[in-house]
């Protein structure tokens, strides 16, 4: 038999089949990367909208539950912190930034619990443990050194809440979380300023614990509630104008040996 001459092309037709094998096998290194993505439910983006719930004031996001929760938890602790502040503070400075916290806090929490009403989020009636530990210092403080740490924490927990307002105000989209936030922003500068007048905010520990702050995203919120329960409110009753003092000077320097 005679040998079959070679089919000529034949070895032209193998390269190409490699190179159009080799493209599909990148394309299709590249499609699944997309495709995995975009498929799966729990990706951070499907879980961000998830946690975004439609409201008639327009959408309620994670973040904005959240803020609602801080602003509560706030006066729950706050507002009694100022409290004994009018009464335990060794200088006029120090009683004044309490008056300031007392009429603040009152405030905001009528404001935030009839806002949570008419969005149906529910609102804790019990500080948080961090705070209970604060008011707990607090309480076995004695003269300049309850003034100090008075000044220092709660300078502290204000400059924390201060830039979540700030955040929320940038970007919520509902209309009653805005307006609360405009109200959160205004009294918690003004808490600010009055507790930096006491004069005795230790601005370096301060920055040190600003920095040490991790921020995190806030937790899973439960969403909106048919019935969100009952928000005790926080004790004495809101003043309808919501006048505030002057903010205080600062003591006269510490003498040597004042603790």
């Amino acid at each position: 038999m005679r040998p079959r001459p070679p089919i000529e092309g034949r070895g032209v037709f193998s390269g190409t089949g490699l190179i159009i094998t080799g493209l599909a096998a990148t394309l299709a290194a590249l499609i699944f990367p997309i495709w995995s993505y975009t498929d799966q439910p729990a990706t951070e983006v499907d879980v961000l909208r998830s946690e975004t719930v439609s409201t008639e004031y327009g959408p309620l996001s994670a973040l904005d539950q959240d803020f609602l929760t801080k602003v509560r938890l706030a006066g729950l602790w706050e507002l009694p912190a100022g409290q004994q502040a009018q009464q335990k503070g060794t200088t006029e400075a120090v009683r004044t930034a309490g008056q300031h916290l007392v009429e603040g806090h009152t405030y905001l929490d009528q404001r935030v619990r009839n806002v949570a009403s008419r969005l149906g989020v529910a609102l804790p009636n019990e500080a948080g443990e961090q705070q209970k530990e604060w008011l707990g210092t607090l309480d076995a403080a004695q003269g300049a050194d309850y003034d100090r740490k008075f000044a220092n924490i709660l300078r502290l927990a204000h400059g924390r809440v201060f830039s979540v307002v700030a955040q929320v105000r940038a970007s919520t989209q509902n209309s009653l979380v805005r307006d609360l936030a405009d109200d959160a922003n205004t009294t918690v500068l003004d808490h600010i300023k009055v507790l930096e007048a006491t004069g005795y905010v230790d601005f370096d520990a301060l920055a040190r614990d600003m920095a040490a702050d991790v921020p995190s995203a806030p937790d899973s919120a439960p969403g909106p509630t048919a019935d969100p329960g009952v928000v005790v409110p926080v004790s004495p009753s809101p003043s309808p104008t919501y006048p505030l003092p002057p903010a205080a000077t600062a003591p006269p320097p510490s003498e040597p040996g004042d603790s």
